[in-house]
């Protein structure tokens, strides 16, 4: 990474770190955009080259989180199915996620993030249907891609309040493999 990406990321970064304090110290309502550009000591326009909206500065790896499922179907090993590879995938990105980081407890309190991480899960289900049905040539509405994508979203908040989330991951997605019909 050049200087300039390295600038431009740490703008980024300072922006969200200001944000989340903020907002984590007072509340979502109550801090405005202008606030957490002074915060972070750039200006309101400098904001809103990074971030679309207020919303998006306490989603801040949005991107980044779809882009690695999406890799992770497209990049697995020779042989490796797409089931394992967003097993493996999400254990080691998204079991560490606990109920009581100040993160989700902003998100949950707080109906208008809420309503944007709902948004923006369901764009990356899709992102995600569509790489699946493009990795196994099954119909990108077909049922087994659609229903593995949005199991595969929904899996972190499903082990997050287990004792251990990635055994708990593991669990569920043998289920999902070897069907709910062989333990029920």
């Amino acid at each position: 990474m050049g200087r300039r990406e390295r600038k431009k990321a740490a703008t980024r970064q300072a922006l969200a770190d200001a944000a989340l304090r903020l907002f984590t110290e007072r509340g979502f309502d109550k801090v405005g955009v202008r606030e957490v550009a002074e915060a972070a000591d750039v200006s309101l326009s400098t904001l809103f080259k990074h971030f679309p909206g207020k919303e998006a500065l306490v989603f801040d790896e949005d991107q980044d989180v779809e882009d690695a499922l999406v890799r992770a179907v497209r990049d697995r090993a020779p042989g490796q199915s797409v089931l394992h590879a967003l097993r493996d995938h999400l254990v080691r990105t998204r079991t560490g996620l606990r109920t009581d980081d100040p993160h989700f407890t902003l998100v949950e309190s707080t109906p208008a993030l809420r309503e944007y991480a709902r948004r923006m899960w369901q764009r990356h289900e899709h992102a995600l249907a569509a790489v699946i049905a493009e990795e196994t040539g099954r119909p990108h509405d077909d049922l087994a891609v659609t229903g593995l994508a949005h199991i595969a979203l929904e899996a972190p908040h499903l082990v997050r309040a287990s004792d251990d989330p990635a055994a708990a991951m593991r669990e569920l997605f043998a289920i999902v493999e070897h069907g709910w019909g062989t333990i029920l």
